[in-house]
């Protein structure tokens, strides 16, 4: 298994965004792909505008391999897990077609393999130990999971029979 991270020189539109989560997710060695950047909140969180709508315009709910999926983030890098390094040359291939601006491109480790004391509390220890491994230490510990993961499967994952 591999990490890299793709680091674009600008955060991304919703459109960017979507079709290069699509393009990257129809590689075959592809296993998840985390999107960090600048949160997009549906209210104000504090201030004396507190609990007052946000509109921004790239709070938008795209479709990536056929799953709508709400960015609650403006994407600013992605971590991407892969099986090996195949496939790297096809990546910086969609980062050049996408990326115009510039981007970096990282290979290290960037994600949590193994559940960490936050997940223990927050889930407890049965959870932890029956979770999919594909999705340990992906979660900010402030927020309703549901809300802040969405699975996309892969067509030929033999964990989601598909």
């Amino acid at each position: 298994m591999i990490e890299i991270e793709v680091f674009p020189h600008r955060y991304l539109k919703a459109n960017t965004t979507e079709k290069f989560l699509n393009k990257v997710y129809s590689l075959d060695t592809v296993e998840r792909i985390v999107i960090h950047g600048k949160s997009l909140p549906k209210t104000v969180y504090y201030g004396p505008a507190k609990g007052a709508p946000v509109n921004h315009t790239e709070r938008k709910e795209i479709v990536v391999q056929g799953i709508p999926v709400e960015l609650t983030v403006m994407a600013g890098r992605f971590w991407i897990n892969l099986e090996n390094d195949s496939e790297l040359e096809k990546i910086e291939e969609i980062c050049k077609e996408l990326f115009p601006f510039g981007y970096k491109i990282s290979v290290g480790k960037f994600l949590k393999d193994k559940p960490t004391v936050t997940d223990y509390i927050k889930y407890g220890e049965k959870f932890v130990n029956e979770i999919d491994k594909k999705i340990v230490g992906i979660t900010d510990p402030r927020s309703k999971f549901q809300s802040s993961v969405t699975v996309i499967p892969k067509e030929n994952d033999p964990d989601t029979g598909n």
